[in-house]
């Protein structure tokens, strides 16, 4: 219908229906299977490029045509007596009240398409391999840069040229050293959990073997069924440590179940039941502060408690101290947990809380400790939010303090 409408603009352009002569002035233009017919107010046809205006009736009672004296315009598709056949219709209402009508079959409009299509095939196909060349062009200027940097990513720092991409490189370059980290810290995980499971492991091997063969004296048996269940013991609790620290891993904070803590109640409980453990190693354990509640995960502040408590008494002196200490501060709860221990030198201080990590491997093989207390309080904490700080000083102390949030 389009098309229809351009030929009645073109039409109407030239002046053509205003001259006495229609005939010859429709002769000088290329009309290409169009039918024009000029169609009085009454419906009467006062020409016809295609019949004998004398052999045509009244044409007012076409759609196209009553549709374009009521609103200025019509169209219909439509079979045509006169051409036989199906054709679209398009009319226009002119100034001086007379209908323009257009018309063309509608096996002509599919032949124009026909012939048309190979051409838009080829201005298709030319399009879309400029497109393609031009776009192949710029995605390798464009990732010219990123491949370069991707390659240099240990030089983002150095690099000028590109100063839009250097926080994007910088954000890669982040994400690629944890993942490293991490993976070198699973490495190095592996290698020790390997190690410290081997050393009980041969422990109670080599004792039961001796057992088993009789090598062993009927006196030393006793003895070394006490180092076979001393060595079970630790290789227990270093598996239940492993156990725990991976559940940690896995979990996320919205899986946790927080509730009002009485993180006071909690320490003065933790601190009555290692009371004789105190007492066997020589070291005087007290509670300080005032009745105050946080908001957290009950179980693992109980045991953030127990751990922080229990090394405090495995790493000090013989008539040493540890002070257990639950006060509000501002937003916050304090949990302090101070000793009067074997302190921690500085060069140490940044990874005690590493997992394995111990600063006097003898003694703490000695003790029974399994170098994952303090990873698994660092990731309770971390599930918690809260604040983490260690201050310490060889042969005066340790002082662990932490800040959890108050509870409403």
């Amino acid at each position: 219908m389009d098309e229809l409408d351009i030929d009645i603009q073109v039409l109407q352009e030239t002046g053509v229906f205003e001259t006495a002569d229609i005939e010859n002035g429709l002769r000088e233009m290329p009309l290409d299977d169009l039918r024009i017919s000029l169609i009085a107010q009454d419906g009467s046809v006062l020409y016809d490029n295609d019949a004998n205006v004398g052999n045509l009736g009244n044409h007012g009672d076409r759609p196209e045509v009553s549709q374009a004296l009521r609103s200025g315009e019509g169209q219909s598709v439509r079979r045509s007596d006169t051409m036989d056949e199906s054709a679209f219709y398009y009319a226009v209402r002119q100034e001086d009240g007379t209908v323009l009508r257009v018309a063309r079959e509608t096996s002509s409009i599919w032949r124009m398409f026909k012939d048309a299509f190979p051409m838009v095939c080829v201005m298709a196909l030319a399009i879309f391999c400029m497109c393609y060349v031009l776009a192949t062009r710029a995605t390798k200027t464009l990732m010219k840069p990123i491949d370069y940097l991707g390659c240099h990513l240990d030089e983002c720092g150095e690099i000028e040229t590109y100063e839009e991409l250097v926080p994007f490189v910088q954000t890669i370059k982040k994400q690629h050293d944890d993942i490293m980290k991490n993976a070198q810290m699973r490495q190095d995980f592996t290698a020790n959990v390997s190690h410290e499971l081997k050393t009980p492991l041969t422990s109670i091997s080599g004792y039961a073997e001796l057992i088993e063969h009789r090598m062993a004296s009927a006196q030393d048996v006793p003895r070394f069924a006490g180092e076979i269940h001393r060595s079970a013991n630790r290789l227990l609790s270093m598996i239940n440590d492993i156990i725990r620290l991976s559940e940690l891993d896995v979990m996320e904070t919205e899986d946790m179940v927080f509730e009002r803590v009485p993180l006071y109640v909690l320490a003065e409980s933790c601190v009555d039941m290692l009371q004789l453990k105190a007492e066997k190693h020589n070291v005087t354990l007290e509670l300080k502060g005032t009745p105050c509640h946080m908001a957290g995960n009950r179980e693992m502040v109980e045991e953030i408690l127990y751990n922080l408590c229990d090394n405090a008494i495995r790493y000090n002196n013989p008539g040493g101290s540890v002070t257990v200490t639950v006060v509000p501060k501002g937003e916050k709860v304090m949990l302090q947990v101070a000793d009067t221990g074997i302190g921690i030198s500085k060069e140490h201080q940044q990874r005690v809380f590493e997992r394995f990590y111990r600063v006097d491997k003898s003694r703490s093989k000695a003790t029974g400790g399994t170098g994952l207390g303090l990873a698994i309080v660092k990731h309770m904490v971390a599930q918690h939010h809260a604040e983490l700080t260690l201050e310490s000083e060889e042969g005066k102390g340790t002082t662990i303090t932490i800040l959890f949030e108050k509870a409403d």
